[in-house]
């Protein structure tokens, strides 16, 4: 289905989608551009891994239109021309070993019998992806994704392999997102297939048409790094329907400028970032990750929290997203949510450019490895891991609000100012805005992938006496399943038979009939290694 070209530009008007209406509005940061930074920009290997107390700069790297990435470079410097950070001849920023480390990722495994697939939606082209994603790839040893293998896949909005959009303008770099976007989904699941649909630009629909593409094409997930925040009194109908995709989970970015869209330079739009606070997206917030040796973990989370220079709030830095949309209903899982409509976020990942991941771009501006945070990295990489864990089918913050048990909960850091509902711009015990339920522990969420078992078991006795039976039965999963029988008075017989499998929520599968009492079992933790 297509629809009209282009949206409207006015910050507070509504905007055209087909002959319907949607309205969008977003000023994240005030626009800047960079600097190619060829004289005295020394080639440094950061480490912003281990907390040394530094914070340094960073900045989005797109600038205009109504919808933009959430993507934030570190930079070095101050003012208008602030150069990023750096054009390194090897890694500055966290890379995919260390990810894996963090989040308990097995490299090697995957949930389920076919590879999952993760679509990446963003606007304008990138005529350098498949040449800098092997660059990633090949530095921390993650199998080769081209197209030749048919492990990436990059397609227009409507689908097709050409033509492709142009490369974007100098000062709104989405090809930084879409760089970002891939290597992010490649340190969480490197056996999954990348699909990337790549919208005309980012003012008109592409963006949602290309949702409908990335299922028509076979997408597990759907990653959207980009947003834009809701207005007072628009309707979110027309553009609701392009996210309404049962069994495929929908990841969006919950924004880089704190609560309610409000750590932004003065006179910029404000308000809840869309569409993350939509009805069918699973909304992803952000955290400050740092390795500490002196954790089980071996790593420590806080919130993506406002920085503060003098007791003033740095209003260019940003910090990570939460919100309350103004007309989506409030689903029934947010119990611990002050808000009247549905809240964000639902879950959390990496995301502070104060311990930005590592990313590899060449571009005229980049030309290299750079250091890069932002939503835009915790919602590939959060979408990548539920493909790789057998959870791509779900499509709902419940998922997490039940498995509680498997994600790392973030109990500290502050992203704005909210009076009244504080559980929205600070990170608590539990649910909270900044952070959602939390982040996740891939360990325990691989266990969550579906199996199903079977056996059954006969038994006989005489008089009073009593009959057992067993019976196991393995599936393609690794999950066994038995059954006992038990009868007694006179004569009798008695048999169970067992079948179960575990939900998505990591539970037990328990299950099974026979004359008498009956007892199924089913066995966790054997899991197929991908060969």
């Amino acid at each position: 289905m297509r629809t009209s070209k282009r949206f409207a530009t006015s910050l507070e008007m509504l905007a055209s989608i087909s002959k319907l209406t949607l309205g969008v509005a977003l000023g994240l940061v005030a626009s800047c551009s960079v600097d190619d930074g060829r004289a005295g920009d020394p080639a440094t290997n950061d480490d912003p891994v281990t907390d040394t107390g530094e914070d340094p700069s960073s900045m989005s790297v797109c600038t205009s239109g109504p919808f933009r990435c959430l993507a934030h470079v570190r930079t070095t410097g101050a003012g208008v021309n602030r150069r990023i950070t750096s054009h390194a001849a090897t890694p500055t920023g966290i890379g995919a070993l260390d990810l894996q480390s963090a989040y308990k990722i097995d490299a090697t495994k995957l949930a389920t019998s076919t590879k999952p697939t993760i679509a990446i939606i963003d606007a304008y082209g990138y005529t350098n992806l498949e040449a800098d994603l092997a660059v990633y790839r090949s530095q921390y040893g993650l199998p080769a994704c081209t197209k030749a293998n048919g492990c990436l896949k990059i397609v227009n909005q409507d689908g097709l392999a050409s033509p492709l959009p142009a490369n974007p303008p100098a000062d709104d770099d989405w090809t930084v997102e879409t760089a970002l976007d891939v290597d992010m989904a490649s340190a969480a699941c490197p056996l999954c297939n990348l699909l990337v649909v790549q919208a005309t630009d980012n003012a008109g629909d592409g963006l949602f048409i290309a949702q409908n593409t990335a299922v028509t094409l076979g997408a597990t997930v759907i990653s959207n790094s980009w947003g834009g925040p809701e207005t007072a009194g628009q309707s979110l109908a027309p553009a609701e329907v392009y996210f309404n995709h049962p069994n495929v989970g929908i990841y969006v970015a919950a924004g880089d400028a704190g609560y309610n869209n409000t750590i932004v330079p003065a006179g910029n739009t404000t308000g809840p970032d869309y569409p993350g606070t939509s009805q069918y997206t699973i909304a992803v917030g952000a955290t400050r990750l740092v390795k500490d040796a002196t954790t089980t973990r071996g790593w420590t989370e806080t919130a993506w929290a406002v920085t503060s220079t003098g007791g003033t709030v740095d209003l260019t830095r940003g910090a990570g997203g939460s919100a309350c949309s103004l007309s989506t209903v409030k689903p029934a899982y947010q119990t611990a949510s002050p808000c009247t409509f549905k809240a964000t976020a639902d879950v959390s990942a990496v995301g502070d450019p104060v311990t930005g991941v590592a990313v590899y771009n060449t571009t005229v501006a980049n030309r290299a490895w750079i250091s890069v945070g932002g939503t835009s990295a915790s919602a590939p990489f959060v979408a990548a891991i539920m493909a790789a864990t057998g959870n791509g089918k779900q499509t709902s913050g419940e998922f997490f609000s039940l498995n509680t048990a498997k994600l790392w909960d973030v109990t500290s850091g502050t992203n704005g100012t909210c009076t009244g509902k504080t559980l929205l711009c600070n990170a608590a015990t539990g649910w909270d805005g900044p952070t959602g339920f939390g982040t996740p522990n891939v360990s325990a969420l691989m266990a969550a992938a579906t199996g199903t078992g079977g056996g059954t078991g006969t038994g006989g006795g005489t008089g009073t006496g009593t009959g057992t039976g067993t019976g196991t039965g393995t599936d393609g999963t690794g999950t066994t399943g038995g059954g006992t029988g038990t009868t007694g008075g006179g004569t009798g017989t008695g048999g169970g038979s067992n079948s179960g499998s575990q939900d998505l929520q990591g539970g037990c599968a328990v299950g099974g009939s026979g004359s008498g009492l009956l007892l199924g079992l089913a066995l966790l933790g054997l899991r197929r290694r991908r060969r």
